[in-house]
């Protein structure tokens, strides 16, 4: 689930470079959004009776970091190519990963990521983009609490139930930014029913694959195992936008796949049945 997560991730942020190009990246991520609440609301109605008061922070700045994590990143793939993006955002999730272990031998793999990382981006060669390396890791900061925060939200909610309730918020919290850029930006007949495909990718199915994912890895595991991402964005890069990758990007995707790899040997929780969940309302009849 976490790679199909992935994937499909990767896909809807290369096919998102054209909406962008129209609107802006915060108008196509707050397009993103909306018709993934709209959508996540015909597939699972939001257990809003269910919530309790101390559910709020956790759903609230899980709302937030998605919206702005969106924002970030398709702000830094319309200045630097896809795969690089994937590379910088990851050190976020990639930090998560190294302080929450309680075993000094899994630094290991996300030193080992890193160093794919860097054969990834090839900071010796092409031109730096400040804005767009700043933004990539603003999105790695957004990335990072979202992993955490979507593990706890995924256990105190059936199913993807939490991710209909934090869409919304993330909606809402980045309407400020993107609905201005929509607005003023060139808003062609093909954009609406592009953005509503993207959203059907992406937050629909690839977020909540990452919700039910996360019900059944530790933040270690997934947090490494994201190392991969990278190497997706660099493929995705070069079959859907002609990114072709070096002989050093070669190299780097079999380092940080055989990171991820090895992440999982000890990946499983060990409260995964203990988890307190709250059961979806029933659908009306009427």
């Amino acid at each position: 689930m976490a790679i199909a997560a992935m994937l499909s991730i990767q896909v809807a942020n290369a096919l998102s470079v054209g909406v962008l190009r129209e609107v802006g990246p915060a108008g196509t991520a707050w397009l993103r959004l909306c018709f993934g609440v709209v959508f996540l609301w015909i597939i699972s109605r939001p257990a809003i009776r269910s919530i309790r008061r101390r559910d709020l922070p956790s759903l609230l700045i899980l709302g937030m970091v998605t919206g702005f994590m969106t924002v970030f990143f398709l702000g830094a793939v319309e200045r630097i190519p896809l795969g690089t993006a994937v590379a910088i955002e990851f050190l976020g999730p990639l930090i998560i990963a190294g302080l929450m272990s309680g075993n000094r031998r899994a630094l290991t793999w996300p030193a080992m990521a890193l160093a794919g990382i860097v054969l990834l981006t090839e900071p010796w060669s092409g031109s730096f983009d400040p804005i767009g390396v700043g933004l990539a890791l603003a999105a790695g900061a957004c990335w990072a609490s979202y992993n955490v925060l979507t593990q706890r939200v995924g256990d105190r909610f059936a199913g993807i139930s939490g991710l209909s309730l934090t869409i919304p918020i993330a909606a809402l919290a980045t309407m400020p930014v993107g609905l201005p850029q929509v607005i003023n930006g060139n808003l062609a007949w093909w954009v609406l029913p592009a953005a509503a495909g993207i959203a059907l990718i992406t937050p629909v199915i690839a977020f909540g694959l990452e919700m039910l994912a996360l019900k059944r890895m530790n933040h270690t595991a997934f947090g490494t195992l994201l190392s991969v991402e990278p190497a997706f964005g660099v493929l995705i890069g070069l079959l859907v936008l002609g990114q072709a990758p070096s002989v050093f990007q070669a190299v780097g995707v079999v380092i940080v796949v055989t990171a991820g790899a090895a992440a999982q040997w000890d990946g499983a929780r060990k409260t995964s049945g203990n988890l307190t969940e709250v059961p979806a309302p029933e659908q009306s009849t009427q």
